[in-house]
């Protein structure tokens, strides 16, 4: 009797243990994947426990993060079943998740590996805003992607994506950092300013209401929402003060505090990779529609 007391009092002790253990699933997950031109992305999956089952936000290459309802765990295996009759096998093996995504006939094989919690500190001090466009031509910039049809050029001191095409990419890398810019976005047009390359504070003044508030003007694409949504103004001159730290941003956009002190929790469509505990470009998106001009765009970093 007292030595099957004693087990029953170990396994009730146990019990809290095992309780407090999550499926081998949830969490943040960054992958880093070759499509199938051959050309680096980046994808992302976030996973939690929720009234006994899974709660699965996927993030692909492009477009914005959905949810995936439509899933099978079956031990340390599950499958994402997508749009379009696409799926996602993975398995999970030493802190990764590893398989395959299927799409269009295509097989992509993929790693997954545990989102770093980038939980920075604001600096006390700031060093003095550096010119990262020169206003008279595109030093320090290089196009990327759709290169062959590069529009960028610098015209009365402005920098102009004539039409879509390249994105431009800064050849300096940053982490943490206060960046200043000032856009002039047409009426139905559609950009974005990427933060570290991975996420994108969206420029767009596409027809009125067609967009939701975490994809309209100002927002960090897909994952948050200006606290306000400022007047349309396409076709005049707006101003963005974007600090991020860690993975914490905060959005001043003409003045008004639109995004304060919040978490931006994965990467977003277009990410050019999904390194996110390493420094990273800006980009300015110009593969969407041309026609905005940027200029004054200067950086300050943390002061040592």
């Amino acid at each position: 009797m007292l030595r099957s007391a004693g087990i029953v009092a170990l396994t009730l002790g146990l019990l809290p243990v095992l309780q407090a253990q999550t499926s081998p699933f949830a969490g943040r997950w960054d992958f880093n994947i070759t499509q199938s031109n051959g050309k680096q992305a980046a994808i992302w999956l976030g996973i939690q426990e929720k009234a006994g089952g899974l709660d699965i936000w996927y993030q692909p290459t492009g477009g914005h993060v959905f949810q995936v309802p439509d899933y099978k765990v079956s031990g340390s295996h599950l499958t994402l079943s997508l749009e379009h009759d696409a799926s996602i096998e993975l398995d999970a093996k030493e802190d990764k998740l590893v398989g395959t995504q299927k799409r269009a006939g295509q097989s992509t094989e993929l790693t997954g590996l545990p989102a770093p919690a980038l939980k920075g500190h604001e600096p006390k001090a700031w060093t003095k805003p550096v010119r990262l466009f020169n206003g008279k031509d595109l030093s320090g910039w290089t196009p990327i992607g759709d290169t062959a049809n590069n529009h960028w050029v610098v015209q009365d001191g402005d920098l102009l994506n004539e039409k879509h095409g390249a994105n431009l990419k800064s050849n300096a890398e940053f982490t943490d950092f206060k960046v200043h810019f000032e856009v002039n976005c047409p009426d139905d047009a559609n950009s974005g300013f990427y933060l570290r390359g991975r996420y994108e504070l969206q420029l767009e003044y596409e027809k009125s209401g067609t967009e939701p508030p975490e994809r309209a003007m100002g927002a960090i694409y897909g994952r948050l929402a200006p606290s306000s949504l400022l007047p349309r103004k396409p076709g005049e001159w707006e101003s963005f003060d974007v600090t991020l730290v860690g993975r914490t941003v905060t959005v001043v956009r003409d003045g008004t505090l639109t995004i304060d002190h919040r978490e931006i929790d994965g990467i977003t469509g277009g990410a050019l990779d999904a390194n996110e505990g390493e420094p990273g470009s800006f980009y300015i998106q110009g593969d969407h529609t041309g026609g905005l001009k940027f200029r004054n765009i200067t950086v300050s970093v943390p002061k040592r």
